[in-house]
This record gives C-alpha cells, structure tokens and sequence, in this order.
C-alpha cells in the first residue's frame, strides 16, 4: 500500500481536491494535525477508518504509526494543513518513509497564503507595484532560519510578504519591514482561514501589532504584507492589454 500525503486546505471541508477527497474516502487510517484543521475535513473520511491525531506526537511515532499500517496492508493518507509543499515536515516523513521501504506519494492542497489572499480580495502580484511574493517565516520556538534567508533582505525587495507561523512576533516584524515598507504600509492578518473561527484583521504596519495583541492571537495565522494590498494602480497586465492586442492586429 501507498501513503498519500494529502494537503487538507485551509480548512473548510469543501476547499479539499476531488482526488483529495477520494482517497480520504478509502483510506483504513488518517493521520491528521489536529492543532491546524477544522474537523469537518475529516467528514470525507469513512466511518469505520481509523483518525489519528498527530499535534502531539514526534516524527517518529507519526512514521511507526504509517509503517506499522502499511505493513498490516492497509491504505494511509497523512493530511498536512495547507499544501505539503510548505511548512509540512514532508522531507522528513518521506526520508523515514524511503528508509523504511515505504511507497508514497503527494496530493496538492490550496495552500493558506491563497486562501487569505482570497478571503481579503486581493490579488498579491499587481503590475507595476509588486510582481513577486515572498513566502516565509521567522524563528520564534521553532528551526532556525538559514542566515541568508533574513526578513530584512526579503523586505528590501519590495515583494508583497507571506509571513507564516509568525504570528506571536508580529510587533517585533513589523519594527523590521518598517524602514522598508514604512508604517502606512497595508497588512492584512488572517486567522484560520475558511474555518468556523475565522478573523480577518486590517491595518497597516503600524497599527496591526496592536490589533493582533487585542484579539489574542497565537496560531494557525498567515501575515500579508505590501502595497499590492491596497493598491489604487491602475496599471494593466500587458497579457490582456489593448496595446498587446493591437500589436498583435499588426503584426498578421
């Protein structure tokens, strides 16, 4: 048998994949992060499988449980919150996996930045105000950040920022993309996207410290952050302007 690494979304059961969907629908034992995702994925699931919890178990418990189900031939989906390709710990699973002799493979998901950017109504790359999107996180209790990935030398670029798992130091993050954003810079906080808790906060990098605090927030939140957030361009994508368009007409 084959363990599927399923990205969950961001939460809602209805923002899950149709091959998503399927394969929780068939699988004997569901691995889920009980801390990120809202129940109601699991309602995909069958009746009879079996629905693990791993928000408090270490790598290698959450590989012994996959292995030990695919050595008794029974099918696994691990669901990571999200799309596994971020934040998702699929490196190291799959590294315990391969020496195990395990077989798997990945299920994309909507991943959080996408479901925030929606929920706010934004689109993160506006033509001639930010044309690239930084996804990152900063170092709190968790991995330490490789030294060239700084926030700084992200923020001096001038791309809309994803901040994830950063919630609880937002103050301080704001004080370091200040200089380059400056304070009436729009930040948008979404916590708990597409789920029954959501909260969305607006501000700017100056006031959004203050607006986080106030409402208590500590997990399970994506920070954007740039002018693309509240931009008044009117600038237009070349793809679908009328100048590329008559360009083509003279170019038959």
């Amino acid at each position: 048998m084959t363990v599927h690494f399923v990205g969950a979304g961001p939460g809602a059961a209805d923002l899950i994949t149709l091959r998503a969907a399927s394969l929780l629908g068939v699988a004997d034992v569901v691995l889920f992060p009980g801390t990120y995702i809202d129940m109601a994925v699991l309602s995909h699931c069958r009746d009879d499988a079996d629905l693990v919890d791993t928000q408090e178990l270490d790598l290698d418990r959450i590989t012994a449980v996959m292995v030990e189900a695919h050595a008794a031939d029974r099918d696994v989906v691990r669901l990571t919150s999200g799309d596994p390709s971020l934040y998702s710990a699929l490196h190291e699973q799959t590294r315990r996996l391969d020496a195990a002799g395990v077989p798997w493979d990945v299920t994309p998901g909507v991943p959080a930045y996408a479901a925030a950017a929606a929920i706010v109504g934004r689109e993160l790359t506006v033509p001639l105000v930010a044309q690239s999107v930084v996804l990152t996180r900063t170092q709190a209790r968790s991995t330490a950040m490789p030294e060239r990935e700084s926030l700084a030398a992200f923020a001096a670029t001038g791309a809309t920022l994803v901040l994830h798992l950063a919630i609880t130091r937002t103050r301080e993050l704001m004080a370091e993309v200040a200089p380059f954003y400056g304070e009436d810079c729009p930040v948008a906080v979404v916590s708990r996207a597409s789920q029954p808790e959501e909260l969305v906060l607006r501000g700017t990098v100056a006031t959004v410290p203050a607006l986080v605090e106030e409402a208590g927030l500590r997990q399970a939140a994506v920070i954007l952050v740039g002018p693309a957030l509240a931009s008044a361009s009117d600038a237009e994508s070349y793809l679908y302007s009328t100048e590329r368009v008559a360009r083509k007409e003279r170019l038959r």
